[in-house]
């Protein structure tokens, strides 16, 4: 669950994106996996969903490198991909600012931080469904 304030808007990345209407100091933490605003499904229950809401949930979920795919139920799940990003996933549980975020800028993550796809480990190994993770 987002820590500070964030609006949707369309992205020149992919899509919309998450920005922020403040500035950010480096080191902020902005986000916090928090379970009574995000899902966690385990595999097994994410493979009993039919499609289409197998498909649309791994468009907006991710699968974590326990094989749990995790739901942000705010606009976190509106991140973009970044080989740069503004922000450090690299705790899974806690996203911090990487750098000072001017008011205005666009949030982005690195998915293969925390993503086990984008690190090219989930799908199969983790679930009998395969993944098509989008932006």
């Amino acid at each position: 669950m987002f820590l500070i304030p964030t609006y949707l808007a369309p992205s020149p990345i992919h899509g919309t994106g998450v920005f922020t209407p403040v500035p950010i100091k480096a080191g902020t933490i902005l986000w916090r996996l928090d379970p009574s605003t995000d899902w966690e499904i385990p595999p097994e229950d994410f493979a009993r969903f039919p499609e289409p809401y197998q498909s649309r949930l791994r468009a907006y979920a991710y699968q974590n490198f326990e094989g749990v795919y995790i739901l942000c139920g705010d606009n976190a799940r509106y991140m973009n991909h970044a080989d740069d990003p503004n922000c450090d996933d690299s705790g899974q549980v806690i996203t911090v600012a990487r750098r000072d975020i001017a008011a205005g800028e666009e949030l982005t993550c690195d998915y293969r931080l925390f993503d086990a796809e984008s690190a090219g480990v989930g799908g199969a190994l983790y679930a009998p469904v395969e993944l098509a993770r989008t932006g």
